[in-house]
């Protein structure tokens, strides 16, 4: 039987696909039960990234961390939003903040993504949705008139202590980098 991400956080356990139990809201988007609440620890998880190598939350202790979820890679609006985040990096790693893009992308994908912008952050693949439903970023949505499940563009700030801080959701691209790197600097 699956957990909730409630359960997973109280035990500390890295997630798997079988931990998740979504279900369906009235606007029909897939969530959790539980996604993290604010100002409570956010759920460990580990997940494949870029550079070979493998994100677990809580290995990031001791600084405060930006996740944006975006729906796809070079798209011009998941472009635009990420060049905006390796624009303004040098300022986010002088607010004790690293920042890292996650999408359902395959790896394949998301590095010659980063290569192309040469982003100097990681990007998180989630291809099976754990750590999108995790933090309940699967929506429904309309494209050319038919629904589709996708990502709802959303940023979450943890800080040092692992704790969740903030959170944008349905973001607009413009001016939005800016607004969570002004956040982030409150909590430097």
């Amino acid at each position: 039987m699956g957990r909730t991400a409630r359960q997973i956080r109280r035990t500390g356990h890295c997630l798997k696909r079988h931990d998740l139990a979504p279900r369906k809201t009235e606007q029909g988007a897939i969530n959790l039960a539980s996604t993290p609440a604010l100002n409570e620890v956010a759920p460990d998880f580990s997940a494949a990234m870029t550079g070979d190598q493998t994100f677990v939350l809580s290995g990031q202790r001791g600084k405060n961390l930006v996740l944006f979820f975006y729906p796809k890679d070079n798209t011009a609006g998941c472009t635009t939003e990420s060049l905006r985040f390796r624009d303004l990096h040098p300022e986010f790693l002088a607010a004790n903040t690293e920042i890292f893009g996650i999408s359902r992308d395959s790896l394949r994908s998301h590095e010659g993504f980063k290569a192309k912008l040469d982003m100097p952050f990681e990007l998180i693949s989630d291809p099976d949705e754990t750590v999108c439903q995790l933090f309940g970023v699967m929506k429904l949505k309309s494209m050319y008139g038919k629904q589709v499940r996708g990502i709802e563009r959303s940023t979450f700030v943890i800080d040092a202590h692992g704790k969740l801080v903030k959170e944008w959701r349905g973001v607009k691209v413009p001016g939005h980098v800016d607004d969570v790197l002004e956040f982030a600097k409150t909590i430097a």
